[in-house]
């Protein structure tokens, strides 16, 4: 882990990604899961965080905002009611994600509840932002441990695209998780960019072992307004989750 980064990543842990006990503002349907959208106030960031930056369209696909009004960003998160454990998480995304202002981040993670352990804990991320310096790589995957006081552990890398379609997906075993990072919408390994296989020797320690709620969300690094000044929107057009010993297929979308 570079230095720099792993002071980013501390920060960003220091800040739970929705406050614990709040009241959802709403629910979506999103590939065939309940989602409570995220509204009020609070880290990361902090920032605050509009429901109405979240909705899915005619087709399904889930769209994700940073907007401005009034003088004012806000920014979108989203929580599933069902908790995951093992299997395989897919994500088709939408979106220039190797051209995030500085100032963006995007999330694709899951997250524990108090019952399973506190924030730096059960916590597998794919996000992509520079965290609010241009010259951080802009890839990351990230796995917080499973037992609070154990380091985590990260692989970044730098994107360049061609387009705007990639798919993101981890496979989380017991003891090893495997990210990948692919051009184009794809079920296969053809045209994968990044890769990482993390396995421990230490996977009961370091690999999260109980289920919890899977989380997207897009945000502004420290509260700072994006450098640009541009509003951000990313979609989702399809995201799967396998349990082990499924065949890989997909969930119904919407």
């Amino acid at each position: 882990m570079r230095p720099l980064f792993a002071i980013f990543l501390l920060a960003l842990a220091c800040c739970a990604p929705a406050a614990r006990g709040a009241a959802p503002a709403a629910t979506v349907q999103f590939a065939g899961y309940t989602w409570r959208v995220r509204a009020g106030s609070g880290g990361p960031g902090p920032n605050t965080w509009d429901a109405s930056n979240v909705w899915v369209d005619g087709s399904g696909a889930l769209h994700l905002k940073i907007a401005h009004a009034n003088g004012a960003w806000t920014c979108a998160e989203l929580e599933t009611t069902e908790r995951f454990g093992f299997g395989t998480y897919q994500f088709q995304l939408d979106g220039a994600i190797d051209k995030l202002d500085p100032n963006v981040v995007l999330g694709l993670f899951t997250y524990p509840p108090d019952d399973v352990g506190p924030d730096t804990t059960n916590e597998i991320d794919i996000e992509f932002a520079r965290w609010g310096a241009p010259a951080n790589p802009n890839g990351n995957y990230t796995v917080w441990p499973a037992e609070l006081g154990r380091r985590n552990s990260s692989h970044t890398f730098e994107l360049a695209l061609n387009g705007t379609y990639t798919t993101q997906r981890f496979h989380w075993s017991h003891d090893a998780i495997v990210f990948q990072s692919l051009h184009g919408h794809t079920d296969t390994d053809a045209n994968e960019f990044a890769r990482w296989d993390f396995r421990p020797s230490t996977f009961a320690q370091d690999i999260p072992q109980r289920p919890v709620p899977l989380h997207l969300n897009l945000w502004l690094f420290g509260g700072h307004a994006p450098t640009d000044g541009k509003e951000v929107e990313i979609v989702v057009s399809a995201l799967r989750y396998t349990p082990p010993g499924q065949v890989f297929v997909p969930l119904a979308a919407g």
